[in-house]
């Protein structure tokens, strides 16, 4: 069976590495834990890292960062 998790930006980076990336489950249950894609420590749980994700104040330049690397790509929703 293949690798079931995909990594993101967070907008603090790792204790350990000073990485920004992370590596979470695909599934992305709330008590799953996330890895620093580094260094592989763990960086909390699934849930406080998406609550980080929605309160965290952040300059804009990180903003346009995190919706990049977040979005892998995803085509833009016309509007």
């Amino acid at each position: 069976m293949g690798d079931l998790s995909e990594e993101m930006r967070m907008p603090t980076p790792c204790p350990e590495c000073g990485s920004h990336s992370v590596r979470l489950s695909e599934v992305r249950n709330p008590t799953d834990k996330v890895f620093c894609s580094s260094c592989n420590t763990v960086r909390g749980q699934y849930a406080d890292l998406q609550k980080e994700l929605e309160d965290k104040p952040k300059s804009e330049a990180e903003e346009l960062l995190e919706e990049v690397v977040n979005k892998k790509g995803k085509a833009p929703s016309s509007s």
